[in-house]
């Protein structure tokens, strides 16, 4: 019947939809921060990357809605001395998030999901 068929749409629609993410609490490093992942439930659907370029240099990465990480990167900034915060938004594949914020290419959001602060070129001379 019909409603067998779009209860298994729906199931396999949702299991393919779901994203992996490295995440971490205030790591020191990318590769520490990559140790460990998560499978984000809906309505997290995107993987956050925080980066903190102030005196302790944190990266955090986690499971967020997309609108929550959008909202994030959009008020994120550094400074001319280095000092703030850049945050990165991916959920294009699972463990997109793999490379820190400076390391990753710069894509449009509408176009592939991903965005990326305009603090990531100062960034890539002052992180890690």
């Amino acid at each position: 019947s019909y409603t067998v068929l779009i209860i298994n749409l729906l199931f396999y629609c949702c299991a393919v939809l779901s994203l992996d993410c490295y995440v971490c609490s205030s790591s020191a490093t990318n590769e520490e921060c990559n140790q460990s992942t998560q499978e984000c439930q809906l309505p997290l659907d995107t993987c956050m990357t925080v980066i903190d370029t102030g005196n302790l240099k944190a990266i955090v990465k986690q499971c967020s809605s997309r609108a929550t990480c959008r909202g994030a990167a959009s008020t994120a900034s550094v400074d001319s001395a280095g000092n703030g915060n850049a945050v990165s938004c991916c959920n294009t594949h699972n463990l997109c998030n793999f490379s820190r914020v400076d390391d990753a290419q710069t894509h449009n959001a509408a176009a592939d999901g991903v965005h990326f602060t305009a603090a990531d070129a100062q960034l890539n001379h002052n992180l890690l």
